[in-house]
């Protein structure tokens, strides 16, 4: 236990440093336990973003009737922000990697290019438009807040089940290839009871009869796109990158919007 305590804070560091804008002194250290255990994390991170942008989200929208489209808009704007808009940027090169048509040393020499493509243009716009319409359709039945909290747990769940050793790193550089398979079975079940209890929590307090519950808990299957995404990079390109875990991020929180809305009464 006093191992793990050790490791803690620089795994907070790590994962609020990686996932966030938000300014955290650099870990001491950064080896693969400490990964690990960052990625454990990550479900927790989504819960901090969401205490910043579902909130104010909420009670906007009691002030603000008839304008979901534009509390969409705002709240998955304030998310790019409080990102620096990482993940989307991963998305955007995988997009092009994969797209790219070339064989697997190729396409993570396109992804590595700083300009993106236009697989990448095509991707992030279809991609902040599900987004955008899912949450303003979720607004508009008065779940907005609790879908979007949601959506941004499992999409750093997504993240961290694609860090279990069955997803290797397509690179032997980066922090994509430190992250690469270091969830253990500890860190795992830390990542999943955070996802499992914020989603039952919400439900439980978001009336609707139950109804609302269950569509919240719906929200969790966006992990599947997200992981058949990391699943096909694996035999696409060799492994995963940075850039993919971001992709991963982004599918997995729009397949939870998307899943949450289509589960809707």
């Amino acid at each position: 236990m006093s191992r793990l305590a050790s490791l803690l804070p620089d795994a907070a560091r790590l994962t609020l440093g990686t996932l966030t804008a938000v300014p955290v002194a650099a870990p001491r250290r950064v080896d693969r336990r400490v990964a690990g255990w960052a990625m454990a994390l990550a479900p927790a991170v989504g819960l901090l973003l969401a205490a910043v942008v579902a909130a104010p989200l909420g009670l906007a929208a009691g002030r603000a009737e008839g304008s979901p489209l534009l509390l969409a808009c705002l709240a998955v704007g304030a998310l790019a922000l409080l990102t620096r808009a990482m993940h989307l940027d991963g998305l955007a090169d995988t997009a092009d990697g994969l797209g790219s048509g070339r064989p697997a040393p190729g396409a993570l020499e396109v992804m590595r290019a700083s300009d993106v493509g236009p697989f990448g243009v095509a991707t992030l716009v279809l991609v902040l438009l599900v987004q955008v319409a899912a949450l303003a359709s979720a607004l508009s039945v008065g779940v907005g807040g609790a879908s979007l909290v949601v959506a941004l747990v499992t999409g750093r769940l997504a993240l961290a089940l694609a860090c279990l050793p069955a997803f290797p790193a397509a690179r032997p550089d980066g922090l994509g290839a430190t992250v690469a398979g270091s969830l253990r079975p500890a860190g795992l079940a830390v990542a999943v009871v955070t996802s499992v209890l914020a989603c039952v929590v919400l439900g439980a307090v978001s009336g609707g009869g139950g109804e609302h519950g269950a569509a919240l808990l719906a929200g969790l299957l966006g992990v599947v796109p997200a992981l058949l995404l990391a699943r096909h990079c694996v035999r696409r390109l060799g492994g995963l990158t940075g850039d993919v875990h971001g992709a991963v991020v982004e599918v997995g929180t729009t397949g939870a919007l998307v899943a949450t809305v289509l589960a809707l009464p």
